[in-house]
């Protein structure tokens, strides 16, 4: 019997009962599905869909709060949002930008970001000419990044250490300096030695990132090659291990390869967040552009709002909406809590002042428990030192 059959006899019956919507030979369980659909797709066009992340957050009499987060849709990074962009609730009451006094603070007055640039300079590199386009493209590269971070060049042949080419640097100069050094760069051992490479490279950038003193720190790995690891100094499970390790979970890594000699697939074993193949020299310089213009989105990511706390006492709720506008339409949020015993004026807030973050607790811990929040998180490529480690730092620096 046809589903339109059914329908007339049911009308023969009960002349009232509305038509069905659908055919009476779909199965309930099928119409449910459908309706959760439908219903997913209504919010999506709703204008939701905004991923709202704290990653800092402080709080400092007389009544001074920063929030420190990123906002992406998707896997894209939201950037370009103002502070009136953004609503501020306490206990689910707007605080009003009046009282506020709410501003957007630039993220470098508490996150320092490198950048480790580190390049194969093996004997398929330095003896096929491949040395120019090469420098042509990390110089392309560094300036574009160097634009919002510190960024360091070392190369690597088949030898068991890294060659320092710039250390870590704000000065565009001595980046560009060093990379016209390796127009000429002779292999000491011209193997690859790319495993050993990504695990010495992970290792020199923490090191780096450990000195700085501010409290948030970034790092990010780009790694190019022309070919496979053929020093096998150190194994593919070893550097896995590595890159693995959880004091590295929060780095980001790219890969950029040219030629034919490496697959895509191995070097997605090294850039966990993102690769790009060359298949020749002509290519290099767009691989390059491929990954700065990924770094430079995710800079746009981060947000430091910092308020003036309404709040005198007691334990309260924050929410941070953000809402987005034209191509980043839609909306997201994050929420915490924090205790805000003895604010108050005298004196009066100032939203300007730099963050006083504290890292005793990490985020994700005060957010299974709920509770009131006192330290820092370590997200999306960051670390934090301690106040302890600052204070034993200070006894070092009173003793020299």
């Amino acid at each position: 019997m046809t589903a339109s059959r059914e329908v007339e006899l049911i009308r023969s019956v009960n002349p009232h009962r509305p038509s069905p919507c659908v055919s009476l030979d779909v199965p309930s369980r099928l119409l449910a599905l459908l309706l959760v659909v439908l219903g997913a797709l209504v919010l999506g066009c709703a204008g939701g869909g905004m991923n709202v992340k704290r990653v800092n957050s402080a709080e400092k009499k007389p009544n001074n709060v920063w929030v420190f987060f990123t906002v992406q849709k998707g896997d894209d990074p939201v950037g370009g949002l103002t502070a009136d962009d953004f609503k501020i609730y306490e206990d689910d009451e707007e605080v009003s930008k009046f009282e506020s006094k709410q501003v957007i603070q630039n993220p470098e007055v508490a996150a320092v970001m490198y950048t480790m640039l580190l390049v194969d300079m093996s004997g398929s590199v330095t003896e096929s000419g491949q040395a120019d386009s090469l420098v042509d493209a990390a110089k392309s590269f560094s300036d574009r990044v160097g634009k919002t971070q510190k960024v360091g060049v070392y190369a690597f042949d088949g030898s068991e250490k890294l060659h320092s080419v710039t250390p870590f640097t704000e000065a565009q100069g001595s980046v560009q300096g060093g990379l016209e050094g390796l127009r000429k760069f002779k292999a000491k051992d011209p193997s690859t030695n790319l495993h050993g490479a990504v695990v010495e490279g992970l290792r020199e950038l923490k090191s780096s990132l450990d000195k700085e003193k501010k409290p948030l720190k970034f790092g990010t790995l780009v790694v190019f090659t022309d070919g496979t690891d053929r020093a096998a100094r150190v194994t593919r499970d070893d550097m896995m291990k590595e890159i693995n390790d959880e004091k590295y979970e929060h780095y980001e890594i790219y890969a950029i390869g040219v030629g034919a000699e490496i697959g895509k697939s191995h070097l997605e074993d090294i850039g966990r967040n993102g690769t790009e193949l060359a298949t020749d020299q002509a290519k290099v310089k767009e691989a390059f552009d491929k990954v700065a213009a990924k770094l430079e989105a995710h800079m746009k990511r981060f947000y430091l709002l910092s308020y003036c706390s309404p709040s005198r006492k007691g334990e309260h709720k924050v929410r941070i909406e953000a809402h987005g506008k034209g191509d980043n339409g839609g909306s997201g949020s994050l929420e915490y809590k924090f205790v805000a015993d003895g604010f108050g004026p005298p004196p009066d807030c100032d939203p300007n002042t730099p963050p006083a973050f504290d890292m005793k607790t990490p985020i994700d811990e005060a957010a299974k428990g709920d509770e009131p929040k006192t330290g820092v998180g370590v997200k999306a490529g960051a670390s934090a030192g301690t106040k302890h480690d600052e204070k034993k730092e200070e006894k070092k620096d009173e003793k020299k």
